[in-house]
């Protein structure tokens, strides 16, 4: 039996206008503004191009974000149909109602209105870009912008707010190309804001990126780049909040292009989220911590080769004493002497939500000493330790003393070392023997009521 909630007389109505598009869109100077939001929504599901320019030609408020509605595979096609729809030069001595639209919002956000809210004749949007000239107006106003003036708003560009991923993509390339030659015909009256950039090969985007206006950025990734170009690209951001960079070309750490890089970060006052994956940092750690600010949220430093004395310096930082997130994984833990580690979760405790320590040669002795500071780790939501040669015995104790984290939600643990013939790395592994520890700890949960609590492991 289907028990989907029936279809809405609103709800049939719109999709019976969406199977005539020329009639709809000969409608929209007619029908109400409140049907325009589950008429572009209906639009955006069906994939009726013609319609969804229509509706951006005609909005009737001052912002418009695709939000929820957006998904990794929402088709190039229908964000194009959208950017045609924006009337970015100014319509004089027209008839028609026309739109008040000045911000499109083509990123995926989960937690984003289809519009913001709308005081009385005041209109504004949450997401608005700090660097276009509609927000510099606002704040030498120091006020909204009304909408009774309708002539005065329209000098100022249209704000269309997008996330980019530069890759050999050729959906990619040619999307690109098209909002960069919308922002060349609009003459300035259309002004893209890339919030999140995603770059794949930097040498390859240099003549590219002068095109962006990279003050609208707030989170950049890039992977395969020289440390000297990275430099140049941080030189131009101001207010990024996350940097994430993977397998960056450095010569040296002690000479003048690192430190020009922890020049660039010392300048990120807004970092909350910092990410550097293959960036070999051995006995250089305390150099980049010391620049970053006392605010961050997320530090992971996978493959870094991080040494004893970076731990150390790691575990009494004061710019990780608020950490949600950490990652670790692939450094080597191997030392006698734990201390450090042990320091490290003590001074994380009342923040951690999210660790991982995978592949880093933890054996039993080390995540002992770690157990009463994990223990206390009350806000810990996801604990990733995959691929460390722990023994059946211990996963045990480790289960058992986190049992009492209630929000601890996802383990993801080491298949244990007598589930290979040999050690675990090169053997062979028993899936019978991985079955048998899988039932234990199942039953373990659910003997304790913590079925809540999910246990995994990779067994490939």
């Amino acid at each position: 039996m289907d028990h989907k909630d029936p279809a809405t007389l609103l709800d049939l109505a719109i999709h019976s206008l969406l199977k005539n598009e020329p009639i709809i869109i000969q409608s929209l100077e007619e029908i109400p503004r409140e049907l325009f939001i589950p008429l572009f929504t209906a639009a955006f599901f069906g994939g009726h191009k013609k319609t969804l320019t229509a509706i951006v030609k005609a909005w009737p408020f001052f912002c418009l974000h695709i939000g929820k509605l957006r998904s990794h595979e929402t088709h190039c096609a229908l964000l194009k149909a959208m950017i045609d729809g924006l009337q970015v030069l100014p319509v004089l001595n027209s008839a028609s109602r026309g739109s008040k639209l000045k911000v499109l919002d083509l990123r995926q956000d989960a937690d984003c209105r289809t519009t913001c809210f709308q005081i009385r004749t005041k209109s504004f949007c949450f997401h608005s870009c700090s660097y276009s000239q509609t927000s510099s107006h606002r704040r030498r106003e120091h006020s909204t912008v009304n909408l009774g003036s309708e002539i005065q708003l329209s000098r100022y560009p249209t704000e269309l707010l997008v996330g980019l991923s530069l890759n050999s993509n050729l959906r990619t390339r040619t999307f690109l190309s098209f909002l960069l030659s919308k922002v060349e015909q609009s003459s300035g009256s259309l002004h893209l804001c890339c919030r999140d950039l995603q770059i794949y090969k930097l040498s390859d985007y240099n003549n590219t990126l002068k095109l962006l206006n990279l003050l609208c950025t707030d989170h950049l990734a890039i992977d395969k780049a020289s440390l000297n170009d990275i430099n140049t690209l941080l030189s131009q951001m101001v207010h990024l909040d996350s940097l994430s960079l993977s397998k960056i070309t450095l010569t040296s750490l002690t000479g003048k292009i690192f430190k020009s890089f922890l020049t660039q970060l010392e300048r990120m006052d807004n970092l909350q989220e910092l990410n550097l994956s293959f960036f070999c940092l051995t006995n250089r750690l305390h150099r980049l911590l010391r620049v970053l600010p006392r605010n961050l949220n997320y530090l992971d430093l996978p493959f870094c080769e991080l040494s004893y004395r970076d731990f150390r310096f790691l575990s009494q930082c004061p710019q990780v004493a608020h950490l949600k997130r950490l990652n670790l994984s692939n450094n080597p833990i191997s030392w006698e002497d734990c201390e450090p580690l042990q320091t490290l979760m003590e001074n994380v405790s009342g923040t951690l939500q999210y660790l991982e320590i995978n592949h880093c040669l933890i054996t039993d002795s080390t995540i002992f000493s770690l157990i009463q500071a994990l223990s206390h780790c009350s806000h810990l939501r996801v604990l990733s330790f995959a691929s460390n040669p722990i023994t059946m015995s211990m996963l045990i104790r480790i289960l058992q003393n986190l049992l009492p984290l209630m929000e601890l939600k996802y383990v993801i643990y080491p298949i244990p070392v007598h589930c290979y013939e040999r050690w675990y790395f090169q053997g062979i592994l028993d899936r019978q023997k991985l079955a048998v520890v899988q039932a234990q700890l199942k039953a373990m949960l659910q003997a304790a009521q913590r079925s809540d609590m999910n246990w995994i492991t990779f067994s490939e």
